[in-house]
């Protein structure tokens, strides 16, 4: 995957949230953006998928570039998969439904093609006993894979993270994690925005450590052991750790 933010400007009722951006990461698989709340990572994930504009700049992803105020976005949208905070599953439809309605209204494909397919995701992430399920009958780590099978099963040219665990209890950020970590050992290319530095240390090729809109310090994961500004050392002193 490559990846270039040339002076990207965004704001939310006229204030700024990210303030000329720019950063250029080529050939990497797996990208952690870490940072305190209202740094700016969730939303800048949020231009990256095409899910809103933005007043000023360019994004270049994998030779796609998406401009401030584009417009035509659609096919570009349908090959990144997003697995929000807090799983945007449909509470009125069963874990299978949830998937299988993004394949037929976005994708317009047919049921007779994917089910096989979505069962196949289902038994990998230990959720096909749970297909018939409604999200209320499902827990938080649950909730959060079938969001992560919902992103996977358009087949995405990648997948963006944003905060997955922020809501989770230990032991279903464990499962989570591990979910998103066998993404990586099958060469998925991903974006994830976590607070999880242990992970991001574990399988993330590239850090990128933001604040106040603005990219402190980027690099590769070993800066995670060798911060170089105040800034980052204090975020780092404060986040436990994922083992």
């Amino acid at each position: 995957m490559n990846i270039e933010i040339n002076q990207v400007i965004k704001k939310y009722d006229n204030k700024t949230i990210l303030d000329k951006l720019s950063i250029n990461i080529p050939d990497k698989q797996i990208i952690a953006f870490l940072g305190p709340s209202g740094s700016g990572k969730s939303t800048l994930l949020r231009l990256i998928a095409g899910l809103e504009d933005f007043e000023s700049g360019e994004i270049c992803l994998n030779e796609k570039s998406i401009h401030a105020k584009e417009t035509d976005m659609e096919a570009y949208r349908k090959a990144i998969g997003f697995v929000f905070q807090d799983h945007n599953l449909f509470n009125h439809l069963t874990v299978f439904e949830n998937i299988a309605l993004v394949l037929e209204k976005v994708h317009k494909r047919k049921r007779e093609i994917f089910t096989g397919e979505i069962h196949a995701l289902l038994k990998t992430f230990e959720l096909y006993d749970h297909k018939d399920k409604y999200p209320h009958q499902l827990s938080g780590g649950q909730s959060q894979r079938v969001s992560i099978v919902r992103a996977l099963s358009i087949q995405p040219q990648l997948i963006l993270l944003d905060e997955p665990t922020s809501s989770l209890d230990p032991v279903l950020t464990y499962d989570v994690l591990n979910a998103v970590k066998q993404l990586a050992v099958e060469s998925k290319d991903f974006i994830i925005v976590t607070h999880e530095i242990g992970f991001a240390k574990n399988i993330a090729d590239y850090v990128v450590f933001m604040d106040e809109g603005q990219i402190i310090e980027h690099g590769p994961r070993t800066i995670l052991d060798h911060p170089q500004t105040e800034t980052f050392k204090n975020f780092l002193s404060k986040v436990l750790p994922f083992n």
